[in-house]
């Protein structure tokens, strides 16, 4: 690897997090609710949950001690920026940005009123091994589909924001959350370039119930398509107005109740929002495709947040934390964002996602101060919450 693609895969994380700072059994309901649509002056504090990097479940005290002195356990050194919620269980992905993160795919359970809950390794120990192309190195996004399936991007790549160190190439596992087995690993190697910077993943199924996986290649200026059941991949091209700069590419997938579905995507940097129909991603056909969907509102840059298994997005403007929705089926303007949440001041959004409770939760954290080691020892604040909207004072 040359030292100019570490020197933009260090950049492109520090973008990833930076672009933040300045679908199963209950979560593919796009009916899935937000706190109280008027407002909530107690906004559920018992389904709050804080996640560290300093509250992992270890086997033993001697393994953990092992880890510490070996610096391969620095707890200060751990984030969560992806997860996803299957019944009381989320999934978390932890990337491996700088060293001394001991797995990079974790779990919680999520047990109400239980304030601090610890993230133990997913499926196993030892599909976490740094340096063992067998195991996972580093999970940046994360996705669960309709069958229970985990589908989880290893970019391959570990200290990404230090010294980055290939590891392996990049891949696709899949993971069975009934039995935790793994039932399928994806090579990516043919599919990415010198210039490739893997950063988000959604699963979309055909009409017919095939599974196909869609991937964000920021900087490649493509989206990445793997059909499961065929074996087959494509690599969609964006044009090139649709990339001012290759700085993050944000996709989230909505879902008509026919089974329609259209991908979303805009870079952090693109004054403007854009889509592509699931039927022509699943055949390759990119050129003439793809959808000028309209100008982000008040000329801000938005990060998109994610999707409610619906037709709605969500979405926040870089550096301020407030969230807003937009039903997709509407005109993409101003008027017809709603604001669902109002954001505090220490910690920014990373992901919303449906889930646990029938509720939209949100994944926060302080990264823009992980990003520029002012953490602590404890590491970063990071908080699993429902999206509620509270009163005025």
């Amino acid at each position: 690897m040359s030292q100019l693609h570490l020197l933009l895969l260090v950049a492109s994380a520090a973008v990833v997090l930076a672009g933040y700072s300045s679908s199963t059994d209950e979560s593919t309901d796009a009916s899935n609710s937000i706190g109280d649509t008027k407002c909530d002056k107690n906004p559920l504090s018992e389904l709050t949950f804080q996640l560290s990097g300093s509250s992992l479940h270890w086997p033993c005290e001697s393994t953990k001690n092992i880890y510490v002195q070996s610096g391969r356990y620095v707890p200060r050194n751990v984030i969560v920026t992806r997860a996803q919620l299957q019944r009381d269980s989320a999934f978390v992905a932890l990337p491996r940005y700088k060293q001394g993160v001991p797995f990079t795919l974790g779990k919680v359970n999520l047990k109400k009123g239980e304030c601090l809950t610890k993230i133990a390794p997913y499926p196993c120990w030892a599909i976490q091994e740094e340096g063992n192309c067998q195991a996972l190195q580093s999970v940046v996004d994360i996705a669960v589909d309709q069958n229970g399936l985990l589908w989880a991007l290893d970019v391959g790549i570990v200290n990404t924001l230090e010294q980055p160190i290939r590891r392996c190439s990049p891949k696709i596992v899949a993971i069975n959350t009934a039995n935790h087995k793994v039932v399928k690993s994806i090579d990516l190697s043919d599919l990415v370039t010198s210039e490739s910077r893997l950063q988000f993943i959604v699963v979309d199924y055909s009409k017919d119930n095939k599974p196909f996986v869609y991937v964000a290649d920021a900087g490649a200026r493509s989206i990445l398509v793997y059909d499961i059941t065929g074996n087959k991949s494509y690599r969609i091209v964006l044009p090139k107005a649709t990339a001012p700069t290759s700085d993050v590419l944000y996709v989230a997938l909505t879902a008509k109740p026919d089974g329609t579905s259209t991908l979303f995507f805009s870079y952090l940097s693109s004054p403007r929002l854009y889509s592509i129909k699931g039927e022509y991603l699943r055949v390759g056909q990119g050129a003439g495709s793809i959808i000028d969907v309209g100008p982000k509102p008040y000329g801000k840059q938005a990060v998109l947040l994610g999707a409610d298994g619906g037709t709605s997005l969500f979405f926040r403007y870089k550096g301020e934390n407030d969230i807003y929705l937009w039903d997709s089926e509407t005109c993409f303007k101003a008027a017809n964002l709603q604001e669902v949440q109002r954001g505090g001041d220490c910690r920014l959004s990373t992901q919303v996602l449906p889930g646990h409770k029938r509720f939209m939760w949100a994944l926060e954290s302080n990264f823009h101060d992980f990003i520029s080691d002012r953490t602590g020892c404890n590491g970063a604040s990071i908080v699993l919450h429902p999206v509620v909207r509270e009163c005025d004072d």
